[in-house]
């Protein structure tokens, strides 16, 4: 079992943000994401994240396909820490 599973996804800050000063508008990464974690905002041309907790724990594919690198993930150090304390308020709740 992945220390995911014992954690209710929205408790997991894994998303996309965009950097707007750096995105080009170019909507690869619309295109790419299956899960609909964005959308487009036509008065400013440029993608928005509209569902961050449609985004699969640990994929940052639609950063790697930026051609402006405006897309950035939490480091994997603050993914895992968000989890441990995640799961450390539902274990204490349990109790």
């Amino acid at each position: 079992m992945s220390a995911e599973a014992s954690v209710p996804r929205e408790e997991i800050p894994w998303y996309p943000k965009v950097n707007f000063d750096e995105c080009i508008g170019c909507g690869q990464c619309v295109e790419f994401c299956h899960n609909d974690v964005y959308g487009w905002d036509e008065e400013n041309n440029h993608p928005i994240v509209v569902n961050p907790h449609n985004c699969v724990v640990g994929c940052s594919a639609c950063a790697k396909l930026c051609p402006q690198g405006a897309i950035s993930f939490p480091s994997k150090e603050e993914l895992l820490a968000a989890i441990r304390a995640a799961r450390e308020r539902h274990m204490a709740g349990n109790r």
